[in-house]
């Protein structure tokens, strides 16, 4: 079959890729609309501390399902479906305490295993959701991010009324601000970029410059407290060591931003200890895709309208523009 073929860092070329086989309990797609994320840019620019080339990326996808297993139940040919990416082994300790998203022998479609820039891709039954009728393939292909948002406002536990501050305007940002907006929260977002910046304001975020004057900022817009919650979706150690001093006493940061492998940060001790902070980790989903999709289909999420639409076959120069400049797009979607 023909994909985007990554065989190392910004080498992306079109060419023949084998067709995935399907077992009893696997389901093939044919994709209709995958987005690119941070991730994807990381395979590209050779950051992932993941990566092994080569490789068919592409994680965010929502498609059309061609073959199903002998042993599948839950679709048939024609559904329209979106993939959850993580496939967990289902025996390490983290999967056995339900949380497949840190599984020991983590397994990512479009890293692992083949992904969604290619005719067809496979997935096991368990990682298929069907779309609602009606929703578009390209609004459909945000469920993955907005899953990502709805877990990181899970673990911080964000509440009405809280000062909720997110670092990084990007495509995981937004979903971020979209969840933590309809939880109710006040929701700031930082950023160096004016695109980025006027996008969140238009989804009804407050925004602030991510310059030297943002501590002093917060600390003005909260009596002198600091933030409830800091939602750090940058990957920038920069921002994870700010993090400390954004946040009031007693309060929560959710860490979500990739760093690369070896890549050490440096908190502030006394800091962490006085103001007794709740330190979080947040990777990927669980158990999100449902809401996600149903958030989608209700229209109470606006974030997709930013995607930017991209033939999957034209999509070698994207890479290398988004590569030189990440801010030139707020969101490609390669269709196919």
């Amino acid at each position: 079959m023909k994909a985007l073929i990554l065989s190392g860092p910004e080498a992306l070329t079109i060419g023949e890729w084998p067709a995935p086989s399907c077992g009893p309990n696997d389901v093939v797609i044919r994709p209709r609309a995958t987005g690119v994320c941070a991730g994807d840019l990381h395979l590209y620019a050779g950051r992932s501390p993941y990566a092994k080339f080569p490789l068919v990326g592409g994680h965010e996808i929502c498609g059309e399902v061609v073959e199903t297993g002998a042993d599948v139940q839950r679709c048939r040919r024609g559904d329209l479906v979106v993939i959850e990416p993580v496939v967990g082994c289902g025996r390490c300790h983290p999967c056995r305490h339900g949380k497949p998203n840190c599984c020991a022998n983590f397994n990512l479609i479009g890293l692992h295993r083949p992904g969604g820039f290619a005719e067809f891709c496979v997935a096991p039954e368990r990682n298929i959701h069907r779309v609602p009728p009606g929703l578009d393939p390209v609004i459909a292909s945000f469920a993955e991010p907005l899953t990502i948002g709805l877990h990181a406002c899970r673990r911080g536990g964000v509440m009405a009324g809280e000062y909720c501050l997110i670092l990084g305007a990007g495509p995981i940002g937004l979903a971020i601000l979209e969840v933590a907006r309809l939880r109710g929260a006040q929701v700031v977002v930082t950023d160096l970029n004016e695109d980025r910046l006027a996008f969140a304001r238009e989804l009804g975020a407050q925004t602030l410059k991510a310059d030297e004057r943002l501590a002093a900022t917060v600390l003005e817009q909260t009596a002198g407290d600091g933030a409830d919650i800091v939602v750090e979706a940058t990957g920038s150690t920069k921002a994870i060591e700010q993090a400390v001093d954004l946040v009031a006493p007693g309060g929560r940061v959710v860490i979500v931003g990739l760093v690369k492998r070896g890549v050490g940060v440096t908190l502030p001790g006394l800091d962490f200890t006085r103001k007794e902070v709740n330190l979080l980790g947040s990777r990927n989903s669980v158990d999100c895709f449902p809401e996600a999709l149903a958030l989608l289909a209700s229209g109470a999420v606006k974030y997709p309208k930013v995607a930017t639409h991209i033939p999957l076959w034209d999509a070698v120069p994207v890479f290398a523009r988004l590569h030189q400049n990440p801010a030139a797009m707020h969101k490609a979607v390669l269709l196919s």
